[in-house]
């Protein structure tokens, strides 16, 4: 896969999460996905997403950077949201917040079969 198609296939993937169409997440996501080396599949990758939206109504994904070196993606995400009540062991309870999350994404056959994240969870305490 190109750079530019791979590229694109995340793109879609964000759009994909941000419409919350988990019908189609496994065209992104493959059966045997792991996130942070704990292999999890479609059902538990599904269930991550709709646990965080189902915490943070308000949330939407956005790219700040993407780099496509395929079969690898490296992207940087900014969130700015509402968490309704903890998140990552801190007490938000409704106030908004801001901060980024640096992701790498490995791709096999045009889907998502490992995922690496880091959330800056120092960011989210210094607004607190």
């Amino acid at each position: 896969m190109t750079k530019t198609r791979l590229s694109r296939v995340y793109r879609d993937y964000i759009d994909c999460l941000n419409r919350q169409d988990w019908p189609n997440l496994g065209k992104f996501v493959h059966d045997e996905v792991s996130h942070n080396g704990q292999r999890i599949g479609i059902p538990g990758y599904r269930e991550m997403l709709e646990r965080d939206f189902g915490e943070i109504p308000d949330l939407h994904f956005d790219i700040e950077m993407l780099i496509s070196d395929p079969p690898y993606i490296a992207s940087r995400l900014h969130f700015n949201c509402t968490p309704r009540a903890m998140f990552l062991g801190l007490h938000i309870d409704g106030r908004r917040i801001s901060f980024t999350e640096n992701v790498f994404y490995e791709f096999r056959r045009g889907r998502i079969v490992q995922v690496w994240s880091v959330i800056d969870k120092a960011a989210i305490e210094a607004q607190l």
